[in-house]
């Protein structure tokens, strides 16, 4: 199949990458692109998304890039108002935007509890009451947002404010789905399970130094399939859900994680 997003316009938050390689959110862009959508990439570092422009119109397609701290309205408010000077419209939101801080009630700070709720949660919050009004004029729209396996199981590692966040998300996506399917809007979330990305790397190195690539392979020994998924895992999850053939999908979660979930109580 080629040119499943072709005519369509999609907006990307967490578009760029943190460091060398393949993050999430730059892995869908590319791929939305490479299906014929039009790219707005929006980034906490417009860097990060000017290399994710830069490879999208090196392959022939066409995006834009701009920065977006997505926890600020005026920001979000901004992002989506280029996407639609841009591009005239906003058929794909995909929402990829998250952090994760270790804890459980007791150690983690209001602040840490604040941060990660404003980045993983009301960022969407945000992002969908900006860009729905516009798929509503439309009469169409497909928003896919990234959650975590870690919103419905326990994973081993006690981080309350990103299990929380990201079980809100699934249930904010549903609660969007229903309010919007008769004005054929869809959305629907995506669950990565364990990941190898610049991201998390970053954060295993961060955490346990010369002894990160031990966790590694021990995140990779977590898998059923021996290994951890790759953002490319997650970008084709994403254009599914983002297509034409998940018309008569919505209100639902695609868990990608190599059968994780079902190991975990």
């Amino acid at each position: 199949m080629a040119a499943r997003l072709k005519d369509k316009v999609a907006l990307v938050t967490g578009a760029g990458s943190i460091g060398p390689g393949w993050g999430n959110g730059k892995a869908t862009a590319v791929l939305f692109a490479r299906e014929g959508a039009k790219v707005l990439a929006a980034d906490l570092r417009l860097a990060a998304a000017l290399e994710t422009k830069r490879i999208i119109e090196g392959e022939g397609g066409v995006c834009e890039a701009v920065a977006c701290d997505v926890s600020k309205a005026k920001e979000v408010a901004a992002m989506v108002e280029a996407c639609m000077t841009a591009f005239g419209r906003v058929d794909v939101l995909h929402n990829n935007v998250g952090i994760v801080e270790v804890g459980g009630p007791v150690e983690t700070s209001e602040e840490s509890w604040d941060r990660v709720n404003d980045v993983n949660l009301k960022s969407i919050f945000l992002t969908c009451k900006h860009v729905l009004p516009h798929m509503e004029r439309q009469g169409k729209g497909a928003i896919v947002n990234i959650a975590s396996v870690s919103g419905i199981r326990w994973t081993g590692v006690p981080y309350v404010s990103y299990s929380a966040t990201k079980a809100a998300v699934i249930h904010l996506t549903r609660v969007v789905a229903l309010q919007y399917a008769r004005a054929g809007i869809r959305a629907n979330s995506i669950l990565p399970g364990l990941m190898n990305t610049p991201m998390v790397h970053a954060s295993l190195v961060g955490a346990y130094g010369a002894n990160a690539d031990e966790m590694v392979a021990k995140r990779d020994a977590q898998c059923p399939m021996g290994r951890m998924g790759d953002a490319w895992d997650v970008a084709y999850a994403a254009l599914f859900l983002a297509s034409d053939e998940a018309k008569y999908v919505t209100g639902t979660e695609l868990i990608v994680d190599g059968g994780l979930t079902v190991t975990c109580v």
